[in-house]
Protein backbone atom coordinates (compact mmCIF):
# COMPACT_ATOMS: atom_id res chain seq x y z
CA UNK A 1 0.00 0.00 0.00
CA UNK A 2 0.93 3.51 -0.51
CA UNK A 3 2.55 6.01 1.77
CA UNK A 4 1.84 9.78 1.58
CA UNK A 5 4.97 11.09 -0.49
CA UNK A 6 5.53 13.55 2.35
CA UNK A 7 5.84 10.74 5.23
CA UNK A 8 8.55 9.68 3.74
CA UNK A 9 10.53 12.33 3.41
CA UNK A 10 10.82 11.36 7.61
CA UNK A 11 12.92 9.27 9.05
CA UNK A 12 10.64 8.11 11.15
CA UNK A 13 9.87 3.66 10.72
CA UNK A 14 6.48 2.75 10.39
CA UNK A 15 6.74 -1.28 11.37
CA UNK A 16 5.29 -3.85 8.29
CA UNK A 17 2.41 -5.91 8.51
CA UNK A 18 2.37 -9.34 9.97
CA UNK A 19 2.49 -11.71 7.24
CA UNK A 20 -0.88 -13.90 8.94
CA UNK A 21 -2.33 -10.10 9.24
CA UNK A 22 -1.72 -9.11 5.82
CA UNK A 23 -3.06 -12.60 4.61
CA UNK A 24 -6.18 -12.45 6.68
CA UNK A 25 -7.65 -9.23 5.79
CA UNK A 26 -7.81 -10.77 2.21
CA UNK A 27 -9.20 -13.38 3.45
CA UNK A 28 -11.72 -11.16 5.65
CA UNK A 29 -12.77 -9.54 2.41
CA UNK A 30 -13.90 -12.62 0.71
CA UNK A 31 -17.37 -13.50 1.07
CA UNK A 32 -17.48 -17.16 1.31
CA UNK A 33 -14.45 -17.26 4.06
CA UNK A 34 -13.37 -20.20 4.76
CA UNK A 35 -12.50 -20.66 8.56
CA UNK A 36 -9.82 -23.66 7.98
CA UNK A 37 -7.89 -21.43 6.13
CA UNK A 38 -8.55 -18.58 8.50
CA UNK A 39 -7.77 -20.74 11.70
CA UNK A 40 -4.47 -21.67 10.03
CA UNK A 41 -3.33 -18.22 9.05
CA UNK A 42 -3.08 -17.35 12.90
CA UNK A 43 -1.40 -20.30 13.68
CA UNK A 44 1.23 -20.05 10.90
CA UNK A 45 2.29 -17.15 13.36
CA UNK A 46 3.39 -19.19 16.29
CA UNK A 47 4.35 -16.15 18.29
CA UNK A 48 0.49 -14.31 17.30
CA UNK A 49 -0.87 -17.49 17.47
CA UNK A 50 0.03 -18.08 21.22
CA UNK A 51 -1.12 -14.07 22.03
CA UNK A 52 -4.09 -15.27 20.51
CA UNK A 53 -4.96 -18.41 22.66
CA UNK A 54 -4.02 -16.42 26.07
CA UNK A 55 -6.20 -13.71 24.94
CA UNK A 56 -9.49 -16.01 24.53
CA UNK A 57 -8.50 -18.13 27.51
CA UNK A 58 -8.21 -14.80 29.99
CA UNK A 59 -10.83 -14.21 32.37
CA UNK A 60 -12.54 -11.69 29.83
CA UNK A 61 -14.59 -13.82 27.65
CA UNK A 62 -15.72 -16.33 30.32
CA UNK A 63 -15.53 -19.08 28.01
CA UNK A 64 -16.06 -22.83 29.77
CA UNK A 65 -12.83 -24.83 29.33
CA UNK A 66 -9.46 -24.56 28.12
CA UNK A 67 -9.18 -23.48 24.01
CA UNK A 68 -6.56 -24.97 22.76
CA UNK A 69 -6.21 -23.68 19.20
CA UNK A 70 -7.11 -20.94 17.35
CA UNK A 71 -10.00 -23.44 15.42
CA UNK A 72 -11.53 -23.93 18.52
CA UNK A 73 -11.21 -20.00 19.24
CA UNK A 74 -13.38 -19.22 16.19
CA UNK A 75 -16.00 -22.47 16.73
CA UNK A 76 -16.80 -20.85 20.08
CA UNK A 77 -16.28 -16.74 19.72
CA UNK A 78 -16.50 -16.68 16.06
CA UNK A 79 -14.57 -15.72 13.17
CA UNK A 80 -15.08 -11.98 13.51
CA UNK A 81 -13.88 -11.57 17.31
CA UNK A 82 -10.62 -13.73 16.66
CA UNK A 83 -9.97 -11.66 13.85
CA UNK A 84 -10.67 -8.65 16.40
CA UNK A 85 -8.19 -9.93 18.61
CA UNK A 86 -5.59 -11.46 16.09
CA UNK A 87 -5.17 -7.88 14.92
CA UNK A 88 -5.18 -6.32 18.59
CA UNK A 89 -2.13 -8.61 19.43
CA UNK A 90 -0.60 -8.39 15.93
CA UNK A 91 -0.40 -4.42 16.69
CA UNK A 92 1.02 -4.13 20.26
CA UNK A 93 3.51 -6.95 19.04
CA UNK A 94 4.52 -4.61 16.50
CA UNK A 95 6.29 -2.63 19.07
CA UNK A 96 8.48 -3.07 21.91
CA UNK A 97 7.04 -3.05 25.41
CA UNK A 98 6.37 -0.35 27.66
CA UNK A 99 4.80 1.09 30.31
CA UNK A 100 3.61 4.35 28.34
CA UNK A 101 1.82 2.00 25.73
CA UNK A 102 0.01 -0.13 28.13
CA UNK A 103 -2.82 2.66 28.78
CA UNK A 104 -3.01 3.16 24.69
CA UNK A 105 -3.19 -0.59 23.70
CA UNK A 106 -5.99 -0.81 26.83
CA UNK A 107 -8.12 1.79 25.04
CA UNK A 108 -7.63 0.47 21.91
CA UNK A 109 -9.30 -3.01 22.65
CA UNK A 110 -12.10 -1.05 24.50
CA UNK A 111 -12.66 1.43 21.45
CA UNK A 112 -12.23 -1.59 18.86
CA UNK A 113 -15.18 -3.24 20.48
CA UNK A 114 -17.52 0.03 21.40
CA UNK A 115 -16.97 1.44 18.01
CA UNK A 116 -18.16 -2.06 16.29
CA UNK A 117 -21.20 -2.22 18.65
CA UNK A 118 -22.01 1.18 17.72
CA UNK A 119 -21.77 0.09 14.05
CA UNK A 120 -24.27 -2.94 14.63
CA UNK A 121 -26.58 -0.98 15.96
CA UNK A 122 -26.66 1.76 13.70
CA UNK A 123 -26.41 -0.74 10.82
CA UNK A 124 -22.80 0.24 9.64
CA UNK A 125 -19.55 -1.79 8.68
CA UNK A 126 -18.56 -3.20 12.25
CA UNK A 127 -15.26 -4.57 10.98
CA UNK A 128 -14.06 -1.04 9.60
CA UNK A 129 -15.23 0.30 12.67
CA UNK A 130 -13.56 -2.12 15.08
CA UNK A 131 -10.40 -1.67 12.76
CA UNK A 132 -10.60 2.22 12.95
CA UNK A 133 -11.40 2.17 17.04
CA UNK A 134 -8.45 -0.24 17.44
CA UNK A 135 -5.76 1.66 15.61
CA UNK A 136 -6.64 5.09 16.72
CA UNK A 137 -4.06 5.76 18.18
CA UNK A 138 -1.10 3.58 16.79
CA UNK A 139 0.62 6.40 15.77
CA UNK A 140 1.20 7.66 19.16
CA UNK A 141 3.24 4.02 19.49
CA UNK A 142 5.49 4.78 15.94
CA UNK A 143 6.55 8.32 17.67
CA UNK A 144 7.21 6.65 20.70
CA UNK A 145 9.62 3.91 19.50
CA UNK A 146 10.87 6.98 17.06
CA UNK A 147 12.12 8.67 19.76
CA UNK A 148 10.86 7.33 23.79
CA UNK A 149 12.48 10.47 25.76
CA UNK A 150 10.89 13.06 23.65
CA UNK A 151 7.52 11.98 23.25
CA UNK A 152 7.53 10.48 26.78
CA UNK A 153 7.10 14.84 27.72
CA UNK A 154 5.07 15.33 25.19
CA UNK A 155 2.63 12.82 26.27
CA UNK A 156 2.90 14.58 29.77
CA UNK A 157 2.68 18.26 28.93
CA UNK A 158 -0.01 17.72 26.66
CA UNK A 159 -3.82 17.97 28.66
CA UNK A 160 -5.77 16.04 25.49
CA UNK A 161 -5.08 14.71 21.76
CA UNK A 162 -5.85 17.99 20.19
CA UNK A 163 -2.91 20.05 22.32
CA UNK A 164 -0.99 16.66 21.50
CA UNK A 165 -0.85 16.90 17.71
CA UNK A 166 0.33 20.84 17.27
CA UNK A 167 3.59 19.39 20.22
CA UNK A 168 3.80 16.71 17.62
CA UNK A 169 3.79 18.52 14.52
CA UNK A 170 6.18 21.23 15.81
CA UNK A 171 8.97 18.49 17.26
CA UNK A 172 8.58 15.67 14.69
CA UNK A 173 7.40 17.39 11.58
CA UNK A 174 4.19 14.78 11.56
CA UNK A 175 0.93 14.19 13.88
CA UNK A 176 0.43 10.51 15.33
CA UNK A 177 -3.04 11.15 13.33
CA UNK A 178 -1.55 10.67 9.92
CA UNK A 179 1.21 8.51 11.39
CA UNK A 180 -1.99 6.15 12.19
CA UNK A 181 -3.13 6.49 8.82
CA UNK A 182 -0.19 5.70 6.87
CA UNK A 183 0.30 2.39 9.16
CA UNK A 184 -3.56 1.97 8.56
CA UNK A 185 -2.47 2.11 4.92
CA UNK A 186 0.53 -0.30 4.48
CA UNK A 187 -1.29 -2.19 6.80
CA UNK A 188 -4.19 -2.86 3.95
CA UNK A 189 -6.99 -1.88 6.13
CA UNK A 190 -10.07 -0.18 4.16
CA UNK A 191 -10.57 3.75 3.40
CA UNK A 192 -13.06 4.20 6.06
CA UNK A 193 -11.01 2.72 8.57
CA UNK A 194 -7.68 4.81 7.30
CA UNK A 195 -10.22 8.44 6.71
CA UNK A 196 -11.62 7.84 10.87
CA UNK A 197 -7.88 7.38 11.90
CA UNK A 198 -6.44 10.22 10.03
CA UNK A 199 -9.36 12.93 10.75
CA UNK A 200 -10.36 11.26 14.62
CA UNK A 201 -8.58 14.06 16.38
CA UNK A 202 -10.16 16.73 14.28
CA UNK A 203 -13.53 15.45 14.43
CA UNK A 204 -13.90 14.95 18.18
CA UNK A 205 -12.24 18.56 18.90
CA UNK A 206 -14.56 19.60 16.47
CA UNK A 207 -16.87 17.61 16.42
CA UNK A 208 -17.38 17.80 13.08
CA UNK A 209 -16.78 15.33 9.89
CA UNK A 210 -13.93 15.98 7.39
CA UNK A 211 -14.63 16.93 3.84
CA UNK A 212 -17.66 17.90 2.17
CA UNK A 213 -20.57 16.01 0.64
CA UNK A 214 -19.69 13.57 -2.51
CA UNK A 215 -20.17 15.86 -5.41
CA UNK A 216 -21.81 12.64 -7.64
CA UNK A 217 -23.55 9.75 -7.33
CA UNK A 218 -20.84 7.47 -8.00
CA UNK A 219 -18.95 8.53 -5.42
CA UNK A 220 -21.54 9.16 -2.52
CA UNK A 221 -21.70 5.49 -1.16
CA UNK A 222 -18.10 5.87 -0.15
CA UNK A 223 -17.45 9.26 1.40
CA UNK A 224 -20.79 8.29 3.52
CA UNK A 225 -18.61 4.74 4.72
CA UNK A 226 -15.74 7.07 5.05
CA UNK A 227 -17.84 9.77 7.06
CA UNK A 228 -19.99 6.93 9.51
CA UNK A 229 -17.32 5.48 10.71
CA UNK A 230 -15.71 8.81 11.94
CA UNK A 231 -18.81 9.78 13.13
CA UNK A 232 -18.43 6.91 15.54
CA UNK A 233 -15.23 7.57 16.47
CA UNK A 234 -16.74 10.63 17.75
CA UNK A 235 -19.37 8.70 20.03
CA UNK A 236 -17.11 6.46 21.08
CA UNK A 237 -14.85 10.09 21.86
CA UNK A 238 -18.79 11.02 23.81
CA UNK A 239 -19.40 7.83 25.70
CA UNK A 240 -15.59 8.40 27.03
CA UNK A 241 -15.92 11.93 28.42
CA UNK A 242 -19.89 11.67 28.91
CA UNK A 243 -20.30 15.50 28.39
CA UNK A 244 -23.51 16.99 29.49
CA UNK A 245 -24.35 17.95 26.25
CA UNK A 246 -23.34 14.44 25.03
CA UNK A 247 -27.26 13.84 23.27
CA UNK A 248 -27.10 16.81 21.56
CA UNK A 249 -23.71 16.11 20.14
CA UNK A 250 -24.25 12.74 18.86
CA UNK A 251 -27.41 13.95 16.81
CA UNK A 252 -25.58 16.51 15.28
CA UNK A 253 -22.32 14.61 14.42
CA UNK A 254 -24.99 11.84 13.22
CA UNK A 255 -26.78 13.99 11.11
CA UNK A 256 -23.48 14.83 9.21
CA UNK A 257 -23.21 11.45 8.21
CA UNK A 258 -26.61 10.57 7.32
CA UNK A 259 -26.83 8.46 10.26
CA UNK A 260 -30.67 8.84 12.15
CA UNK A 261 -29.60 10.74 15.46
CA UNK A 262 -32.37 9.28 17.31
CA UNK A 263 -31.04 6.21 16.71
CA UNK A 264 -27.18 7.32 17.38
CA UNK A 265 -28.47 9.18 20.69
CA UNK A 266 -30.11 5.50 21.84
CA UNK A 267 -26.71 4.08 21.09
CA UNK A 268 -24.62 6.62 22.97
CA UNK A 269 -26.68 6.24 26.03
CA UNK A 270 -27.04 2.47 26.16
CA UNK A 271 -23.51 2.13 25.91
CA UNK A 272 -23.06 4.77 28.65
CA UNK A 273 -24.76 2.89 31.07
CA UNK A 274 -22.98 0.02 30.16
CA UNK A 275 -19.65 1.39 30.56
CA UNK A 276 -20.85 2.83 34.04
CA UNK A 277 -22.12 -0.74 34.99
CA UNK A 278 -19.35 -1.99 34.28
CA UNK A 279 -17.16 0.01 36.02
CA UNK A 280 -19.83 -0.55 38.97
CA UNK A 281 -19.48 -4.24 38.67
CA UNK A 282 -15.47 -3.33 38.73
CA UNK A 283 -15.71 -1.65 42.25
CA UNK A 284 -17.82 -3.78 43.87
CA UNK A 285 -15.12 -6.92 43.12
CA UNK A 286 -12.26 -4.75 44.03
CA UNK A 287 -14.09 -4.37 47.37
CA UNK A 288 -14.85 -8.04 47.58
CA UNK A 289 -10.96 -8.56 47.49
CA UNK A 290 -10.79 -5.77 49.95
CA UNK A 291 -12.30 -7.81 52.27
CA UNK A 292 -11.22 -11.11 52.22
Amino acid sequence: MSVHPELRKLDIDIPSQPQALLQLSLLLAEDDINLQAAAALVESDMALAAAVLKAVNSSLYGLKGRVQSVQQAITFLGLREVAAITFEMGLRAAFPPAPELAPIWQRAAWRGQLMSRLAQRLALDAWAAHSAGLFEECGKAVLFRHAPEHYRAMLRAAPDDAALVELERTGFGVSHDALGAALCESWGLGPAAVASVRHHVQAQAMRELPGPPAPDTAALSQVQARRGICALSVLAHLVETDAEDADAAAAAIAAQAGIDPAAAVAALRHEIERRAETAAETVAQSTIFDLD
